[in-house]
């Protein structure tokens, strides 16, 4: 989507870590600015302007103009940055330069609206799969994002990449069977089945007491036989 936006930039004309150090202590960052058949070329950026544009709700879909200065005047994508991992601040950017009367591949968030039927009616749970679908368009026709309505549906059914509205220069290039989001039953943990209680069986020994020895009682039986006999 094409913003009224212009963020200057100066020519790098030396490159290295050192002169990468030196742009950021200035308060700008280095990037290259590249496509459209033309040099690239290297130039010094105010991070903030490229972090807002990124952060925007058009992100990386934003075309805006890049003025540099003594040079050229074009419009632009991010369609790169490098970040530091424990400041978390943009340190490099990769910008392209946007030809508006060719058509560019995007991608392009989709969100849903409205409470399904079978939520509401059946109990079942909307699930999102997929939250962007890639497009090909005029640069001047990429849209902010797609927006499906799931109110009609019920349990077991979807809504796809091939529902979602599509105006102007917009073709879909992601899979048409691509499942936006679908409605599912919700599932109910089984309940604890509880151990039966075996019954006792007649002349086993109860559990927990130790058996009978009984050969011990036999020699005795014997031995007060044999002293029966003597007298």
């Amino acid at each position: 989507m094409r913003k009224d936006i212009t963020v200057a930039a100066e020519v790098r004309t030396s490159r290295g870590k050192n002169e990468a150090r030196r742009t950021r202590r200035a308060g700008q960052i280095p990037a290259v600015v590249y496509g459209a058949f033309q040099d690239p070329v290297s130039i010094a950026v105010s991070p903030r302007e490229i972090l807002k544009i990124v952060r925007s709700t058009t992100g990386f879909n934003t075309i805006f103009t890049l003025a540099i200065q003594g040079g050229e005047s074009t419009p632009v994508m991010v369609v790169d940055q490098q970040v530091d991992p424990v400041k978390n601040t943009l340190l490099h950017a990769d910008l392209k330069r946007i030809d508006l009367t060719k058509r560019i591949r995007v991608s392009v968030p989709v969100s849903t609206e409205g409470e399904p039927a079978g939520v509401k009616v059946q109990g079942g749970l909307l699930e999102i799969i997929t939250r962007a679908v890639e497009i090909e368009c005029l640069p001047d026709d990429i849209p902010e994002h797609f927006i499906v309505d799931v109110r009609e549906l019920m349990i077991g059914q979807s809504k796809r990449a091939s529902d979602i509205a599509l105006s102007g220069s917009m073709k879909l290039t992601s899979a048409p069977e691509t499942v936006i989001a679908h409605i599912v039953t919700l599932k109910v943990e089984a309940e604890p089945v509880a151990a039966e209680v075996a019954a006792p069986v007649a002349g086993a020994t109860p559990a927990g007491e130790p058996e009978v020895i009984k050969k011990g009682k036999k020699e005795e039986e014997a031995a007060e036989k044999e002293k029966g006999k003597k007298k």
